[in-house]
């Protein structure tokens, strides 16, 4: 029961940080606004690092593995900011909260079987979110198929994300291992500023907003970070991985994005397939 509770708490926070994407994507730049997120994010998350210690657990395969994690992070940070510029919320959290289907996949690759709970939630995943795609959207601000695609490089970098990351949880402490895949994910926005010299001063203004998506970010992180010392923990990573409804409901009641009675079904097919997944 705590370890479901911390789980909800943590999908409450991830789903208010993605609405809270939502709002400041598309004022600034992307690279700016994650370069904030993710230097924010990391200045939170090094004092609890420090706590937990750990540090002798880093050798050169964990500080590897964790600098993949990053870069896969900020693939996908960038990808969820660039789809969320052009909406709608329920198409772009349906893909990018879908990333427990390729978790699957690469457990498979590592010599998991898979038995029908997976194959149910894979076809509910994929045949909900063939639902909630369909319409024409007054909220949209750009083609269909850039958002798809914005949000399958997020839902893939978050899939790769955790999979690195887990692996190096594996034989490391997880605060460290994460505060180290956040200094890569900045390191990898840092080079796509330089690479690409984007203007930085718009971004400053919603300096706010972005310390608070990085809070969220790691109080979400830290919840299910958490659970793990407790019965049952994969408990809390299944109701955390329901975060997508959240934003969902908020951007259907405060953005007033419409949604159709068939795509709310199709949107409660794509998570029940989640929880599937992470039963499984």
């Amino acid at each position: 029961m705590y370890a479901i509770s911390l789980g909800l708490m943590a999908a409450l926070l991830w789903g208010v940080h993605d609405f809270a994407v939502r709002r400041v994507s598309g004022k600034a730049d992307v690279t700016a606004l994650l370069a904030m997120a993710f230097g924010f994010g990391a200045l939170l998350l090094t004092p609890l690092a420090a706590l937990q210690g750990g540090w002798g657990s880093l050798n050169g395969g964990v500080v590897l593995l964790s600098v993949l994690a990053g870069l896969s992070y900020a693939l996908a940070g960038y990808g969820q900011y660039r789809a969320f510029a052009i909406g709608p919320v329920r198409l772009v959290s349906a893909i990018t909260g879908a990333f427990p289907l390729l978790s699957v996949g690469m457990a498979v690759l590592r010599g998991q079987e898979v038995g029908l709970l997976v194959w149910l939630g894979a076809t509910a995943v994929v045949g909900g979110i063939a639902v909630v795609a369909q319409g024409q959207d007054g909220t949209s601000k750009g083609s269909r198929a850039a958002a798809i695609g914005w949000s399958v490089l997020a839902c893939c970098g978050y899939a790769a994300t955790f999979a690195f990351a887990q692996w190096a949880v594996e034989t490391a402490a997880e605060l460290p291992v994460s505060l180290l895949v956040r200094l890569a994910a900045i390191a990898t926005i840092l080079a796509l500023i330089a690479a690409l010299r984007p203007a930085i001063r718009p971004a400053l203004v919603h300096w706010r907003a972005m310390l608070l998506i990085g809070l969220l970010d790691v109080c979400g992180l830290t919840l299910v970070t958490v659970a793990g010392g407790l019965p049952n923990p994969e408990y809390a990573s299944v109701a955390a991985s329901i975060f997508g409804i959240v934003t969902i409901v908020m951007a259907w009641r405060l953005l007033a994005e419409p949604i159709t009675t068939l795509q709310w079904a199709g949107v409660a097919v794509v998570f029940s397939g989640i929880v599937m997944l992470g039963l499984a």
